[in-house]
């Protein structure tokens, strides 16, 4: 029995799951989306009536969590797991036994091959919730994911396998925040949340006992021809379904190579390449790292290039950015190469970058140099506004300085006064 509100830790949730760890015949299907919350399942079954994204293989937690719902007394807020535990949850499972592992990335359910003499872990990679976090779009990512999880297990069901299942994601989607917080302490409390929803760690390039590269990026993602969205974040981060083997590192040059295997329906392998280089500058004294450029190999033969713009720092620290990609509105652009042309059919998309190739101490990101200047562009806003109007009000002081009264003045009983002209 765990108490309302409670959020399971990794040890506990070790323990949890120890009776279905260790049930014959053990088949254990984990379905991972990248992020999701308890409070998703109760909020969407009910605010959107007959278009409840629920309807297959969840149908039986929904009608478990609304009992509980209505038979509480008062308000009850419900158990959850720490999204750190959930990042370690995969090393877990497969630590628990000798497992088959299965990675289910294109989601063709008839192609599983499951032999049920053996024990089996198929983790199946769910399509990643809309980056826009409008419901509508939320919703409709929810409900195809809900049709993936029924016709994975109806798939099993038919084929008379015995399987448990495991729902969860890599980080929350809904992040509860405290009002009754002080306001100075507003920003402690946000650098907590932000720092708790980065609920994976960063890709690691090792050669030998050495880290060299550190990669890491909250959404990471590609479009081929204007169409054809590729999101590679679960697979580099979580799942680690990409092949790091062609990575090189030197004192002066490293290359960062990703390559995935069907990523996509239509293309049968796919590498991205990230060029780095570490230089000695005369003019600041110190040696620079830079991300020169971006290469993305289709089928091992289509070559698109992308001049790197934006992307430096000195060579002790990692480099970060909000947003890095195509788009003139990024801060950190990748600019195609006006001599390739296979360059105008991807655009990139990255969100939250932070990478790092030289000088990595520790296994951890060294202090980051943002792309975000300290003068942004609402703070020269401002000071722009503040100098035109300092001026206005200088200039208006100057002439009223320059204001001078008569110091001769007409007597009604006397002569008229006469002043010459060259006063």
């Amino acid at each position: 029995a765990v108490h309302e509100g409670k959020v399971v830790s990794e040890q506990e949730l070790t323990a949890l799951l120890q009776p279905l760890l260790t049930q014959n015949p053990r088949n254990l299907v984990l379905f991972l989306q990248d992020r999701l919350s308890i409070d998703d399942f109760t909020y969407f079954s009910e605010s959107y009536g007959n278009k409840n994204p629920f309807q297959n293989a969840n149908k039986c937690l929904i009608n478990f969590l609304q009992e509980i719902l209505q038979s509480s007394p008062s308000s009850l807020v419900l158990p959850a797991v720490d999204c750190k535990a959930t990042k370690y949850l995969l090393d877990v499972l497969q630590e628990s036994g000798d497992w088959k592992l299965t990675n289910v990335t294109n989601l063709n359910v008839s192609q599983l091959e499951v032999n049920a003499s053996n024990p089996n872990l198929l983790v199946v990679q769910l399509q990643p919730l809309a980056s826009d976090l409008k419901e509508i779009s939320t919703l409709e990512a929810i409900a195809e994911n809900d049709k993936i999880i029924g016709r994975v297990t109806m798939d099993l069901q038919e084929r008379g396998i015995h399987f448990s299942v495991i729902y969860t994601a890599a980080r929350p989607s809904r992040i509860s925040r405290r009002t009754d917080v002080v306001a100075e302490f507003r920003r402690q409390l946000m650098a907590a949340e932000e720092e708790e929803s980065s609920s994976y760690p960063p890709l690691n390039v090792t050669i030998g006992n050495d880290t060299c590269i550190l990669f890491y990026a909250s959404n990471f993602s590609l479009k081929a021809n204007s169409s054809v969205l590729i999101d590679l974040t679960n697979a580099t981060f979580l799942a680690q379904n990409v092949d790091i083997s062609a990575s090189e590192c030197t004192d002066s040059n490293t290359t960062l190579s990703l390559k995935y295997t069907r990523p996509v329906n239509g293309i049968s392998s796919l590498e991205i390449r990230f060029l780095m280089t570490n230089k000695f500058y005369e003019v600041s004294a110190r040696r620079w790292s830079t991300l020169d450029s971006v290469e993305i190999v289709q089928d091992g033969e289509k070559l698109a290039k992308f001049i790197v713009s934006g992307i430096s720092a000195p060579a002790e620290y990692s480099f970060h950015c909000q947003l890095v990609g195509t788009s003139n509105l990024y801060p950190a652009r990748l600019d195609r190469d006006p001599s390739n042309n296979e360059a105008k059919n991807w655009d990139v998309f990255i969100s939250n970058l932070q990478i790092q190739g030289f000088n990595i101490v520790n296994n951890q990101f060294s202090y980051a140099s943002d792309c975000t200047g300290f003068f942004t562009p609402g703070i020269w806003m401002g000071l722009v506004t503040s100098v035109i109007l300092l001026w206005i009000l200088t200039y208006g002081i100057h002439m009223i300085m320059q204001l001078t009264t008569n110091s001769r003045f007409d007597d009604p009983k006397g002569p008229a006064l006469s002043v010459p002209q060259t006063e």
